[in-house]
């Protein structure tokens, strides 16, 4: 992925030295469609707002809350999905991992 800056420039010196699309994609190795899409949108995206498709999130976070120990491939299998995804699931609940509040000694 590249930078603002580096899109920037790009298309500066295009214009600078009167390049066409195609001179400017064999100069940078930037394919002609990308250059076209930087054109309409400069900056990058960074985040991807996709919400869930199989996964009830609500009923994920009752699951979590009744049953707090049970492993992600355990409520995949009760979801009908794959562990995976229960995994990216929960980090859009912002449930993370259980964490010990006392250290094991050593």
């Amino acid at each position: 992925m590249h930078d603002l800056r580096f899109r920037s420039h790009i298309f500066a010196l295009k214009k600078k030295e009167g390049l066409t699309f195609k001179e400017t994609s064999k100069r940078f190795g930037v394919s002609m469609r990308t250059l076209f899409a930087w054109q309409k949108r400069m900056e990058p995206k960074t985040t991807r707002s996709k919400p869930a498709t199989k996964i009830d999130m609500e009923v994920l976070r009752s699951d979590v809350q009744k049953h707090p120990d049970r492993f992600q491939w355990e409520r995949a299998q009760d979801h009908h999905v794959s562990a995976w995804a229960i995994g990216k699931a929960l980090r859009r609940l912002t449930i993370s991992l259980k964490k010990n509040s006392v250290s094991p000694q050593s």
